[in-house]
């Protein structure tokens, strides 16, 4: 997906320093959404919780966009022409309808609920993704991964997975990336990172084993999930710090209730994000931008699309910055 956004809006957030919990129960910070219109006025609308002034990574996850259930009928789905991504790998997650996707590495893949589409954009990539005509409502997930200085020009990849789901204690559980519930996902990453799906029946509690080195983030698709002794409500993403080795869920809806769990161990690199590519400096992004613009070899070319590409918006006239996240509490 693209960011539809040049610059970022500020929201700040999180839980008090100075609230009182049980020992052993994590501190979870709670991140709101914003809105952010992608395209013209039947454009979907994503609910955005990272990057954000007082979050910009949860381990190496540095983007997290949420949207629908979205009508197609009323919004027109799901239509972003080629566009360009570097520095990255991108992860699609669907709970409703499809997306047929096309990259320059010569993919063509219809993205569907419960199977995960992970593409390295690497030194450079370029993609496309439609929702399929017998889509009727569009309603999913579009995350990102940054990558470490050492493999942030990897070579362009596409992998593609369905797990099984797994029960229990209430729950049902899909492992897409990393390892949790006794599920190993096959998907590589450059970094450690845990990624699933989770859907808890009304009333229900779970508790994961889940590693102390890695920080955690719950965001909830629907319902209301309380994590440790926190509420979070559709679309909230609750942040929780390294040194958790058990979460606890519990659904306080009266119906089932769905989150992500994502998790990785803290990327202490500073990162520099701006439209869809990711790097070092200003520099990094300007040559990007440029390369894209210049239709350069760097991203090449999608077969089978038929339109033209999305143009790059104008950089801001100022040094873009590194994203810093802020000291742990």
């Amino acid at each position: 997906m693209s960011n539809g956004e040049a610059e970022s809006a500020v929201i700040r957030c999180g839980a008090p320093v100075d609230e009182v919990r049980p020992a052993g129960t994590p501190r979870v910070h709670v991140l709101s959404a914003r809105d952010v219109p992608l395209g013209g006025p039947r454009s979907m609308t994503v609910r955005r919780t990272l990057p954000q002034r007082d979050r910009t990574l949860i381990g190496a996850w540095c983007f997290a966009d949420h949207y629908g259930p979205d009508p197609v009928a009323d919004r027109g789905g799901m239509a972003l022409p080629p566009h360009p991504h570097t520095g990255l790998q991108t992860v699609t997650w669907l709970f409703g309808g499809e997306v047929e996707h096309r990259d320059t590495l010569g993919t063509h893949a219809v993205v569907r609920p419960g199977e995960i589409n992970l593409m390295t954009g690497g030194y450079g990539i370029a993609h496309s993704e439609v929702s399929t005509p017998r889509t009727t409502v569009v309603h999913g997930v579009q995350l990102w991964v940054a990558l470490p200085e050492e493999h942030r020009n990897a070579d362009r990849d596409f992998q593609h997975y369905a797990p099984e789901p797994v029960r229990i204690q209430g729950a049902g559980i899909r492992v897409f990336l990393g390892s949790l519930a006794g599920e190993v996902s096959p998907v590589r990453t450059f970094t450690p990172l845990l990624g699933a799906e989770i859907v808890l029946e009304p009333g229900r509690t779970i508790t994961l084993s889940v590693d102390a080195d890695f920080e955690h983030g719950v965001l909830v698709d629907s319902g209301d999930v309380r994590v440790a002794d926190t509420l979070l409500h559709r679309a909230e993403l609750g942040y929780v710090p390294p040194g958790a080795d058990v979460l606890t869920l519990t659904n306080e809806s009266d119906g089932p209730a769905r989150a992500i769990l994502l998790g990785g161990t803290p990327f202490e690199e500073e990162i520099v994000m701006w439209w869809n590519f990711v790097g070092r400096t200003h520099e990094d992004i300007v040559k990007a931008r440029d390369d894209w613009e210049t239709s350069s070899d760097r991203y090449g070319t999608i077969d089978g699309f038929p339109g033209g590409r999305l143009p790059a918006p104008a950089l801001p006239n100022a040094t873009i910055r590194p994203r810093r996240n802020p000291s742990r509490r």
